[in-house]
């Protein structure tokens, strides 16, 4: 049998696994509540509220490349006018702006909740 195969099954049944555990834990939880008498609305709570997930990944992802060209376009900066290597520069810069841009992008969808309520 080849060894190449086995990744991509091993692949496919870790992520199998997770999502069965995630969803017979939820099962279980849900009976458990509903043998004990407790209203099933509470399943319902948090639904329709708040910022739709696709509008958050957008300003996350956004802010993210805004950070990488930010991040390319300054490393360029600093190795031309610099003696800096290139092999340090650009790496460092690109992933120090990507944070920032994820931390500018996480604030602003903390404040598009904040709008929301």
């Amino acid at each position: 049998m080849n060894v190449e195969i086995l990744i991509p099954i091993s692949l496919f049944l870790m992520i199998f696994g997770i999502v069965y555990l995630i969803y017979s834990t939820r099962n279980r939880e849900r009976l458990a509540l509903i043998e004990k008498g407790v209203d099933a609305s509470i399943f319902l709570e948090g639904k329709g509220k708040g910022v739709p997930a696709w509008k958050i990944f957008v300003v996350n992802i956004a802010f993210l490349l805004i950070g990488s060209g930010v991040g390319i376009f300054l490393a360029l900066l600093i190795t031309t006018y610099t003696s800096l290597e290139d092999d340090a520069v650009y790496p460092s810069i690109i992933f120090i702006m990507a944070g920032v841009g994820l931390l500018t992008g996480f604030g602003t969808a903390k404040d598009l909740d904040k709008e929301d309520k």
